[in-house]
């Protein structure tokens, strides 16, 4: 199975993602052409070769009318808390909650005051002119997306990974997503962050991405609100689910577009599995650390990996076929994997019925409660088995027809697709056609 690890022992920000992946590129001057043709008005991207701790790789620098975003150390002390010194464009909102491109700088949306705590904890506030900024909201962000040279799935991918941020802003702040605002100032290389990720996974085409549990940082950072904990509350909200730590670095080491990235594409945090590696890719941060600021990505196979289920089973004889039908609509809504029944013959010679429920194993208590609390039964016997399972994943196709899902799996040398029945029907309904024209009409615009 192709895969791809990615090593986050050192956070993650958009920067230092595409770096990595650019590392595994098999053709990096046709990625950098891409890159510099999207339609982003005077942005730039380089590859620029870097050294940490002694090991080489690659810095991306994407420049905006030849200007790149920098960290504004003016006195060039080193700083205890990191706020965001990975990434030269951070996606932040104008309320600069704990989100600014410097070493600790918060960029307020009030005159633009840069704020720099030094080592003996003097404040000391700066202001840089900057010229009056515009904001972009999440329906302009789309509009930008919409208009680049890129395939449709970068741009799918590009608009999740954009409303996971805009989610955790708007969480972060209390106020509802469509009243979420960025800085143009960083939009443009934030957004050419985001493209070159999405596009170098797209063209890497790995079966699947795994990542390592997810290096945060500690310490505090001080914005234009005050001082904030790191991570800072963007960060921590996309990261809801997501293995994370603090570790021994001072400062802030994922960044909410960092974090975003991992979240949408990332399929299973946890330890490299047993993996033949082909190639690896060095992703450099610009700030200096006593480890290496890097992120590490593999590229390479790894066995197809069975996966434990839980089948808990039941034997009924005394439920009207309402009350099965209902607890088996539950089960599955609450998670289960499968929910089927068999007709059996029971004990008195009795016709009864086996219900079987597939789930997760972190699920089962759960399922186990809801049988026993929607069902007769006053036993349930538990069986743990091992699956083989296709990765899965899905489309959305415009057609014609209108907007029709599509199912596709893969793996052990196979691909299937499947129109969703949903979608299928609800056209046929409203067209009043059957089913099977409506599938064939879809399938032959596809084929076409």
């Amino acid at each position: 199975m192709r895969t791809i690890y990615l090593d986050c022992s050192m956070g993650a920000a958009g920067d230092m993602l595409m770096a990595a992946l650019y590392e595994l590129c098999p053709d990096k001057e046709a990625f950098l052409e891409k890159m510099n043709r999207l339609g982003l008005s005077g942005v730039q991207v380089e590859a620029e070769e870097a050294v940490k701790c002694g090991i080489t790789g690659t810095h991306m620098k994407v420049t905006v009318n030849g200007e790149e975003e920098e960290s504004l150390d003016v006195h060039g002390h080193s700083h205890e808390v990191h706020e965001h010194g990975h990434e030269h464009g951070e996606v932040y909102s104008h309320e600069a909650c704990g989100h600014s491109h410097g070493n600790e700088e918060a960029h307020s949306h009030e005159g633009c005051a840069h704020t720099h705590t030094h080592d003996g904890g003097d404040a000391h506030t700066h202001t840089h002119a900057h010229g009056h900024h515009h904001h972009a909201d999440m329906a302009g962000i789309s509009h930008m997306i919409s208009h680049l040279d890129l395939p449709e799935q970068v741009k799918e991918d590009m608009e999740q990974v954009y409303g996971l941020i805009a989610r955790a802003e708007a969480a972060a702040h209390g106020k509802p997503v469509d009243q979420i605002h960025f800085h143009e100032v960083g939009t443009a290389d934030a957004v050419a962050d985001i493209a070159g990720v999405c596009l170098l996974i797209h063209e890497l085409a790995p079966d699947r991405i795994l990542a390592s549990p997810v290096h945060v940082g500690s310490g505090q950072v001080r914005c234009a609100h005050g001082v904030l904990p790191v991570p800072a509350p963007a960060t921590a909200h996309i990261l809801q689910g997501v293995p994370m730590y603090a570790g021994n670095v001072k400062g802030e080491l994922c960044t909410p577009t960092g974090a975003a990235l991992l979240k949408h594409f990332v399929t299973e945090f946890r330890e490299m599995p047993v993996m033949t590696v082909s190639k690896i890719g060095y992703g450099m941060g610009k700030k200096d650390f006593e480890q290496a600021n890097c992120v590490r990505a593999f590229l390479g196979e790894t066995a197809e990996e069975k996966t434990e289920v839980a089948e808990l089973s039941c034997n009924l004889d005394d439920m009207t076929a309402e009350a099965l039908g209902f607890v088996q609509e539950l089960l599955l809504a609450k998670g289960a994997l499968e929910v089927y029944t068999i007709p059996v013959g029971m004990k008195k010679n009795r016709p009864g019925t086996l219900l079987t429920c597939m789930c997760r194993k972190e699920d089962e208590e759960e399922m186990v409660r809801l049988i026993f609390r929607h069902t007769t039964t006053i036993g349930i016997r538990e069986h743990i088995s091992r699956r083989f399972t296709l990765k899965r994943e899905e489309k959305t196709l415009q057609t014609s027809y209108g907007t029709v899902r599509e199912k596709i799996s893969s793996g052990y040398g196979v691909t299937k697709s499947k129109l969703e029945y949903e979608d299928l029907a609800e056209i046929a309904r409203k067209r009043g056609i059957s089913l099977q024209e409506v599938r064939d009409g879809v399938r032959k615009e596809l084929n076409e």
